[in-house]
């Protein structure tokens, strides 16, 4: 029989498909398919710097809005005591750089004390924690340097509390922090002439008062004197007295005592320098 292309090439074809065809066996006959691996190391990769971000964002987006909010009570030229736009701050104007010994007493007009006659030593102001009660009449001296000084009422304000008040404090220049029995309110801050009370250690109020009062040239008597001190013990400093003053108190006037200045200026004013905006010279009832 002569050779019929056309049928061979169907044969071919058959044959072919036959071939290609799924068989038992394991799927013998099957064309091997190629390997696909599964690329956990960029996957792994992959979440570990969303988790970074994430992370970041949680804790840095906070810090970012607590300092835009912040920046709104630092003092300025145009604005010198942001305090005033602080809810509950109570102003008092003190005549400033009267001292008293370390063993007198002052009669005290406010507790805690905010201004008024004062020891001739500060107390250490360079973000220390001060876990006893620290005597009144040293801490107001450090006030008159620009200190802020927040105070709590052990009984009023839980251990997690007083660590975020803490965190506030340590290590941060021109702030000091101590109990102080029988305040009458959880937490109390104090600045030269100016005090909030606050029963929260979370209130917001607690960063904005320290933004707008600590080092303010404007609100402080003795602009470029130091916070810290060999002179005052950290260690053991002299001991809150928690009885009332007696009759042989200093009053609040002073008694006629020298005002004196450890920033070589008159108290209640500035000293001059480029960086430093000047202030309307004392009032007489500042200096009374």
């Amino acid at each position: 029989m002569p050779n019929n292309p056309s049928r061979r090439s169907t044969e071919a074809a058959k044959a072919a498909a036959r071939l290609s065809a799924p068989r038992g066996g394991g799927g013998r006959g099957r064309f091997p398919r190629k390997n696909r691996q599964i690329p956990w190391l960029t996957i792994g990769a992959a979440v570990v710097i969303i988790a970074l971000i994430g992370a970041l964002t949680y804790y840095l987006v906070p810090k970012f809005r607590e300092k835009a909010e912040l920046d709104q009570y630092t003092p300025s030229a145009q604005n010198n005591d942001p305090s005033d736009e602080i809810e509950g701050v109570v102003k008092k104007e003190y005549p400033a750089g009267l001292h008293v010994g370390p063993q007198q007493r002052v009669a005290y007009d406010q507790a805690p004390p905010f201004g008024g006659p004062h020891d001739q030593s500060w107390a250490t102001c360079t973000g220390v924690i001060y876990d006893e009660p620290i005597r009144a009449e040293n801490a107001v001296h450090s006030l008159e340097h620009g200190a802020v000084w927040i105070t709590y009422n052990p009984d009023m304000v839980s251990a997690e509390g007083i660590d975020t008040l803490r965190a506030r404090v340590e290590g941060k220049p021109y702030t000091m922090m101590s109990p102080y029995p029988e305040q009458d309110a959880a937490v109390s801050l104090q600045s030269w002439g100016h005090q909030l009370k606050l029963e929260d250690p979370d209130d917001k109020r607690v960063g904005r008062f320290i933004a707008a009062l600590r080092l303010n040239p404007y609100t402080y008597p003795e602009v470029g004197a130091d916070c810290s001190t060999i002179v005052f013990d950290t260690e053991n400093p002299p001991p809150f007295d928690p009885t009332p003053p007696g009759p042989d108190a200093v009053p609040m006037d002073g008694e006629g005592r020298q005002i004196q200045s450890e920033a070589g200026g008159m108290p209640g004013r500035l000293p001059d320098g480029p960086d430093v905006p000047a202030l309307a010279e004392p009032t007489v009832e500042a200096q009374q």
